[in-house]
């Protein structure tokens, strides 16, 4: 528990700066705005472009596990969500679901609780984790947004809103580097995405305390609820019985699952409110899930032998 809180703590406290400076209006709403854009625009495409093209090798296995429980949960989440509201939003839906803190929380958690090799494994999720998770839900947003026009124009519009989106850009960018064979970014161009990737994970927390502050957060709170228990429970069972099936060694049992068990990640209320579609809920999965993470995580690490 002690070790998870370590974790925890500063993402509360990162939280709760961006919400007070908010409701004192030290910050208005254009500037965390101008934040959110600046987040989105270049810090965040800078930290996913330098782990695609620096990512260690290995963890092959833990990786795919990871990634087939989570397309069982999106599928499942968007196709039931459907039924209830429009595309945008349960694709929002699935992505709280599924979109895990896998940077700000992971890195250091499996780091500390299982060691350097899982670390290793953990970059193979992180490699293809934003890309995946981050494309599939623009995709489906965009889509979402022109439903009612003319497939040609829906097409259209969909592939112009995927190359408008920087991150989206940045991760195939990182794969094409990769798959090309070129070298990692060298010197001063490493140090700058160094620089700017930093600070995505800090000021995304900080413009989601913001947020938090105005929105009606309680109007959201089954839908909250609904995310913050797929993406706690029903993912982690899901990648562990993928696991199984798999016959995952229980190194790479333990990184699959911890990494499905992590709370909701803040680029998720980062895209959905790019695309105001539910972004409340977001925001409120956010903070809920990485609340209760302090007990669902501790569980976790103590049923693989850590505490």
């Amino acid at each position: 528990m002690g070790a998870v809180l370590e974790v925890v703590g500063p993402v509360f406290v990162i939280i709760g700066l961006g919400w007070a400076m908010a409701r004192r209006n030290f910050i208005d709403a254009p500037g965390f705005a101008a934040l959110n854009r600046f987040v989105f625009t270049f810090c965040a495409p800078s930290l996913l472009f330098l782990g695609g093209t620096t990512g260690a090798g290995g963890g092959g296995r833990a990786a795919l596990a990871f990634f087939l429980g989570t397309a069982v949960l999106y599928a499942g989440v968007l196709v039931l969500a459907r039924r209830r509201m429009p595309l945008g939003q349960a694709g929002m839906l699935a992505l709280d679901a599924t979109f895990g803190n896998t940077v700000m929380m992971g890195i250091p958690l499996i780091l500390a609780a299982f060691g350097q090799a899982a670390l290793a494994m953990l970059l193979a999720i992180l490699a293809l984790h934003s890309m995946l998770l981050l494309g599939t839900a623009t995709v489906v947003a965009e889509i979402g947004l022109h439903a009612r026009a003319p497939w040609r124009r829906v097409l259209r519009a969909t592939l112009l809103g995927v190359a408008r989106n920087p991150i989206v850009m940045a991760v195939l960018a990182a794969l094409v580097w990769r798959l090309v064979g070129l070298p990692p970014p060298p010197g001063v161009v490493r140090q700058t995405l160094s620089l700017l990737g930093g600070a995505a994970p800090p000021v995304a927390l900080f413009c989601l305390g913001g947020s938090l502050a105005r929105f009606d957060v309680a109007s959201a709170w089954r839908e909250t609820v609904v995310a913050t228990a797929l993406k706690l429970l029903a993912m982690p069972a899901l990648v562990a019985l993928v696991g199984a099936a798999m016959g995952l060694d229980r190194l790479e049992m333990a990184v699959a699952v911890t990494a499905a068990a992590l709370p909701t990640g803040a680029n998720a209320f980062l895209l959905a409110e790019r695309y105001r579609i539910g972004a409340a809920r977001s925001g409120a999965t956010v903070l809920a899930s990485t609340l209760l993470s302090v007990v669902t995580l501790a569980g976790l690490l103590a049923w693989f032998g850590i505490g």
